[in-house]
């Protein structure tokens, strides 16, 4: 019971990543980007193939995962603010590509070898917590990376760029008034997004050791279901902020998965069940549709 509460917590702290970016762009950029399912795989097909093939430093992976998940953000901020497509249709568009860029990356499934060093399994990591099993190691080195990200984004929201990101999405005219270009601090917001969700997929990838093109399928339903159940639960506690709520979220939404797959799930109906659960979110936390954004 216990190593499966250790391995629930650890997924909810990888896909909380997932979940940063998706509350950059819902609830600050008020920008619905679907491209998010295709920056995560990007992330696991570019680890994957640099793990197996050109034998990379694991920890390198995470600032190259960060560097094409930007990049993933920078093509659907392009066609949505210079070439002037719709939001929801620029991420639609991106999230189509990347399925096919995936592929050519790293075909349909790809697996990590054993032998094959992860940023779980590397030799500083076992030097610091070698006589820990491998399922603590994981505990230990996702909370690590996900408290740096939250300090990170903390501290970035309160510059002067954070403050002109969350005005964006809360007051355009403001940005405006400020003689900045809105449109380019939209492209920033999608950028910083798509690389925090291409980093889940590198995470997420050396820790099952393996690379699907279809394991994107559903990832924005998963984040923005961990940023309203984070929001509606801790709305009322001002000193908690916003990216510790959607931690919070992520691993409660990862443990209602969990519980169902114990109950007797069968493995094929997990994407039914995600969907429900979204849906029970929504109803229960009182936000609904236009309101999500605004949480």
């Amino acid at each position: 019971m216990l190593d499966l509460l250790i391995s629930t917590c650890t997924q909810g702290l990888i896909y909380a990543l997932i979940s940063f970016g998706v509350y950059i762009t819902y609830t600050i950029l008020d920008f619905p980007d679907l491209s998010v399912d295709g920056s995560f795989p990007l992330g696991a097909a570019v680890t994957a193939v640099l793990l197996t093939q050109y034998d990379v430093n694991p920890f390198l992976t995470l600032p190259i995962a960060l560097g094409v998940g930007a990049l993933a953000g920078l093509i659907t901020g392009l066609i949505h603010v210079r070439l002037h497509v719709r939001n929801l249709l620029a991420g639609i568009i991106t999230q189509t590509a990347l399925f096919s860029i995936n592929l050519q990356i790293a075909g349909s499934n790809l697996t990590v070898d054993r032998s094959v060093d992860t940023i779980f399994s590397s030799g500083p990591i076992m030097g610091l917590l070698g006589d820990s099993t491998l399922m603590v190691r994981k505990l230990v080195v996702s909370l690590i990376l996900v408290v740096v990200i939250k300090l990170a984004l903390d501290v970035y929201l309160k510059t002067k760029s954070g403050l002109l990101l969350r005005a964006v999405g809360d007051n355009p005219s403001l940005v405006t008034t400020l003689a900045k270009d809105m449109g380019n601090m939209k492209i920033l917001g999608l950028m910083l997004s798509n690389a925090l969700v291409a980093l889940a997929g590198c995470i997420v990838c050396q820790e099952q050791r393996s690379f699907s093109a279809t394991m994107g399928t559903g990832q924005v339903v998963y984040g923005l279901a961990s940023v309203i159940i984070g929001i509606a639960l801790f709305r009322r506690l001002s000193f908690i902020k916003g990216t510790t709520a959607v931690v919070f979220g992520s691993i409660l939404y990862k443990i209602c998965i969990q519980v169902a797959i114990n109950a007797g799930l069968p493995a094929n109906l997990l994407k039914l069940v995600t969907a429900v659960l979204f849906l029970l979110v929504l109803v229960f936390s009182g936000r609904k549709g236009e309101e999500i954004i605004h949480a």
